[in-house]
């Protein structure tokens, strides 16, 4: 075995050796047990670099289990759950759930690595908590509509009765009818393995109509959090019973929460009815700062010990806390017109057709612009429907009547958005 080895250029003086060898190195010299400090670096987690360069967040163990014990209050999992692992474990989302679940001794899967895969996992390990982010939780939510409307006029009504029943019963505090889960949702479930009893959504904003959509299709609890890399994850989430979607709850118990006046925005703390600003953070889950980068540091974290997270949020009746607006992802249009994209990316995310969206815009023009990608899988079942033939994705894409239809799908999620404002 060590002859299959690969070697490394002497001046790498990096010596590579199995597995097997390693452990019998470690029995032939036992070390005593030498647990960390909570003061102890327990990671540098990189940022994603969304507004810049990567940053490396300094993390010590007494942040992530300052975390994991605030969380631990509100959210309780068991023995008996199992959870399966797909995101990043490069991210802090999923390091963050991964300590929190080890805490409650839960089971944990891990999926093959092939995202093409993940349903079949999901149907094998039959998880009891999934967590993920809006962009696959937008895809369900549009396969199911999909798969709904194309089953034909009768079960399309018995889908629609069911649903707004059992909405009825949920949003009055209600349990809803069970005959619906036999009649219709149990079908739903079993897609994710049917047992999945606990959903989480973070690392952007989803939508307040598909948090209700999950919620009523699946069952159980469905929450969504708020929080970033140098809060060690999560700074809020939604409490359990709290059936108000459209907020990411309340404060996580690890940390304290401030709205700070943003005057250049018009966002102040005497704004009626909500007071809002730009969202600060205190307590033991902030980081120690960014890795050999003490002026990116000083720029987030004041002398109070404050993070200032760039983001504008409000207050809600009952503590609860709503992202409303990014402090520094905006610009301005030639006519003066504050945008902010990620807004505008959110909304369009509903589109069926739509995989992502990205809108750009500059201070010279006084129009934007998007970039789109289509749902491959969508689209083409889509064209199988309108006979429209095809030899490529490329030529799919210029068709004129394929054009149509998802410009006509964006034009109305758009005004029935701007609607809702």
């Amino acid at each position: 075995m060590d002859n299959e080895l690969p070697s490394l250029p002497p001046s790498t003086d990096i010596q590579i050796v199995t597995y097997a060898k390693l452990l019998s190195e470690g029995r032939g010299n036992p070390q005593p047990f030498s647990p960390p400090n909570p003061n102890d670096v327990a990671t540098i987690c990189y940022t994603s670099g969304t507004t810049g360069t990567p940053k490396g967040v300094v993390l010590t163990h007494g942040n992530l289990i300052a975390n994991a014990a605030g969380c631990s209050i509100a959210t309780k999992f068991y023995p008996s759950d199992i959870y399966i692992s797909y995101l990043p474990l490069a991210h802090i989302y999923e390091r963050g759930y991964q300590v929190l679940l080890a805490y409650f001794g839960v089971a944990v899967g891990f999926y093959q690595g092939d995202n093409m895969e993940l349903m079949n996992d999901l149907v094998a390990l039959r998880p009891t908590i999934f967590c993920s982010v809006p962009r696959l939780y937008n895809r369900i939510y549009a396969g199911i509509l999909s798969a709904v409307k194309s089953s034909g006029p009768l079960k399309e009504r018995l889908f629609n009765a069911a649903y707004n029943s059992k909405r009825q019963a949920i949003m009055n505090g209600n349990n809803p009818s069970p005959l619906w889960d036999k009649l219709v949702f149990n079908k739903i479930k079993a897609k994710l393995g049917g047992r999945v009893r606990f959903f989480s959504s973070g690392a952007s904003p989803l939508s307040p109509d598909i948090l209700d959509f999950l919620k009523i299709c699946f069952g159980g609890r469905v929450l969504e959090g708020y929080g970033m890399t140098e809060s060690s994850c999560v700074i809020s989430m939604m409490d359990e019973g709290d059936n108000l979607s459209g907020h990411v709850g309340s404060p996580n118990p690890a940390c304290e929460i401030k709205l700070v006046d943003v005057p250049e925005m018009n966002y102040t703390s005497d704004d009626e009815p909500h007071p809002r600003g730009e969202i600060c953070v205190r307590g033991p889950i902030l980081f120690q700062g960014y890795y050999k980068d003490e002026v990116h540091t000083k720029e987030v974290l004041d002398e109070d010990g404050w993070l200032h997270t760039g983001d504008i949020g409000l207050w809600l009746p009952g503590g609860r806390l709503k992202i409303i607006d990014r402090k520094k992802n905006i610009f301005k249009l030639a006519q003066g017109e504050y945008i902010s994209p990620e807004k505008i990316e959110n909304v369009y995310a509903k589109c069926r057709f739509i995989s992502q969206c990205f809108i750009y815009g500059d201070s010279l023009n006084s129009s934007l612009v998007a970039i789109v990608s289509v749902d491959q899988d969508v689209l083409k079942t889509w064209a199988a429907t309108e006979g429209i033939k095809y030899k490529d994705l490329e030529q799919l894409c210029n068709d004129r009547t394929a054009r149509a239809a998802v410009l006509s799908d964006m034009d109305a999620i758009g005004r029935e958005a701007q609607a809702m404002l």
